[in-house]
């Protein structure tokens, strides 16, 4: 017996692409429906077994669906939470999405969703490339990765089991946090980082020689760029969802590269080095652990 039902997917790119083919790798999911605004992602989606049909009318398709799946740009979730909402009748259906941020989405959630609050499990899948699309998708996306939820008080065990077996089904090791504590953790480890790539890339861009620069950059600024080619629009609202707890980030960014700035600025050998080794360290610490 399959484990689920029908799977209603709204967005069919890298992360609810690879959802999608894992689960149908495992032979886990009986039906696959998606829905998003690009007709042609669909068509694609579709040709490549992502899903077995593209959803036309989402009042139909909630309503006998297992599980509903939002893997949109964040900002996107809340406005199709409201539209689908009123014909969320089965109490028994699970609504979960794979945003970056969390806090403020489920604050939305909650004004929309009020009593039903319940049925919604925050997760985060912490997998991703710098690709975007259904023709990025691939099945191993989340082996070995970490999968993060941050459940909510009204949510049952067996709703928060549910969304647990889809993960470990798409081979996911699973933690859990609170929504503040996840918003905080990864605009420092994740926000912060892309904000800073795209910002390196974008400045070298507008300047007039940046074709000088680009020529001679080599495998140090292609590997700490590579963020830079995610997706534009997914990020745009991963950090404005996240905006406040970024500011504070880039904050205390701020106060270490003015300190890296002085140190240049009064040949401070001592300061710069002591700045590097310890970053040093921490960054081959972290490596060597991540290999255990």
């Amino acid at each position: 017996m399959l484990e689920f039902g029908k799977i209603v997917l709204f967005g069919v790119g890298l992360i609810g692409g690879s959802f999608a083919l894992a689960l149908k790798k495992a032979n886990a999911v009986e039906e696959i429906v998606g829905f998003s605004r690009s007709p042609n992602s669909l068509k694609i989606a579709q040709e490549i077994g992502i899903i077995d049909r593209a959803g036309i009318n989402p009042a139909h398709e909630i309503a006998d669906a297992d599980v509903i799946m939002f893997a949109t740009p964040v900002q996107q979730i809340p406005t199709i939470l409201e539209k689908i909402f009123p014909y969320l009748k089965n109490p028994n259906t699970i609504l979960t999405d794979v945003g970056s941020s969390k806090l403020e989405i489920v604050q939305q959630a909650r004004k929309i969703m009020k009593g039903k609050i319940g049925q919604f499990v925050p997760a985060h899948p912490i997998a991703g490339t710098e690709f975007s699309g259904p023709k990025a998708a691939f099945p191993e996306l989340f082996q070995n990765k970490k999968l993060v939820l941050t459940p909510l008080k009204e949510n049952k065990d067996e709703f928060l089991d549910r969304i647990k077996l889809a993960w470990r089904i798409c081979g996911a090791e699973i933690f859990e946090l609170d929504p503040e504590s996840h918003d905080t953790i990864f605009a420092g480890v994740s926000h912060l980082p892309h904000m800073l790539s795209f910002a390196l890339v974008a400045d070298l861009a507008n300047r007039e020689n940046s074709n000088l620069f680009f020529e001679f950059a080599a495998s140090g600024f292609r590997d700490f760029t590579r963020i830079a080619a995610s997706d534009a629009e997914m990020w745009r609202d991963i950090c404005l969802s996240n905006r406040y707890t970024l500011i504070a980030e880039i904050a205390h960014f701020q106060v270490v590269l003015n300190n890296m700035m002085a140190a240049l600025a009064t040949n401070d050998k001592k300061m710069l080095e002591q700045i590097f080794s310890q970053a040093s360290q921490a960054r081959n610490e972290w490596a060597k652990n991540k290999q255990k």
